[in-house]
């Protein structure tokens, strides 16, 4: 077992990926990382080079929806846009998307050791490659009183012991939803992770707006967020 910086006792250590030619991400988190955009034809067509790891533990051509946490629902999310942004402006040429959100989840519900963090452990793990960053997007659940003013010291107890297990890799954490004002409060404790937290980036949800249910990006604005995202992986790893 070993301490972390947070004084967590960890049960995993951190292991040595199977070495492969794709470098892969874990999308990791609710709703709006697993996606509920309206799907169209176009999202449905291949983009050369970019995979995803399926629910059968499968590589296969990444089209949306990339997640199967709630299949009736699931829908375009910002997967597919980040890794073709990261494809055009870095060596990388292969990329692997690992998904493993789970819509409605609390920030409680991604403890070490619980259902949602093994399973994101055992995907990375089985997925191979090399892991070359963690995308975050949670926080909606937490976004009552008594949970918002404790948001990032618990996060940080929950991505340490992550980046234990699969790694130690930069995180890209995005801004909640701005067109719902009672997700601000949350939304300032992930933006003060940048100075809390090593390799962390943040990503602004500012102009995206939200579907008729007030609570889901819809599906333009994910895709323009799949674009911040990857913009903010890029400045994180440009000397990494």
């Amino acid at each position: 077992m070993k301490i972390t910086r947070l004084g967590f006792v960890s049960l995993f250590a951190a292991p040595l990926l199977p070495q492969s030619s794709r470098d892969v991400f874990l999308l990791a988190g609710q709703s709006n990382m697993a996606g509920r955009g309206v799907v169209e034809p176009a999202d449905k067509q291949p983009w050369p080079g970019i995979s995803v790891f399926t629910k059968a533990k499968a590589w296969a051509p990444a089209v949306d929806p990339l997640h199967f946490d709630k299949p009736d629902i699931a829908g375009v999310g910002l997967g597919r846009t980040f890794a073709a942004k990261v494809q055009k402006h870095s060596d990388i040429k292969e990329i692997g998307l690992i998904p493993a959100a789970m819509g409605g989840s609390s920030l409680q519900e991604w403890s070490p050791g619980g259902p949602l963090f093994t399973n994101a452990v055992e995907r990375t793990k089985a997925a191979g490659g090399r892991l070359r960053g963690i995308l975050w997007h949670q926080g909606e659940a937490d976004a009552v009183a008594g949970l918002e003013s404790t948001y990032a010291e618990r996060w940080m107890v929950v991505m340490n012991a992550l980046r234990e297990a699969v790694g130690d890799v930069p995180v890209v954490v995005g801004e909640l939803g701005r067109f719902n004002p009672k997700y601000a409060a949350v939304s300032e404790q992930l933006a003060s992770l940048v100075v809390r937290y090593p390799r962390v980036g943040f990503v602004s949800a500012g102009g995206l707006k939200a579907k008729a249910d007030g609570v889901h990006f819809d599906a333009p604005s994910l895709k323009e967020f799949g674009r911040r995202y990857a913009h903010a992986w890029l400045m994180l790893t440009e000397n990494w």
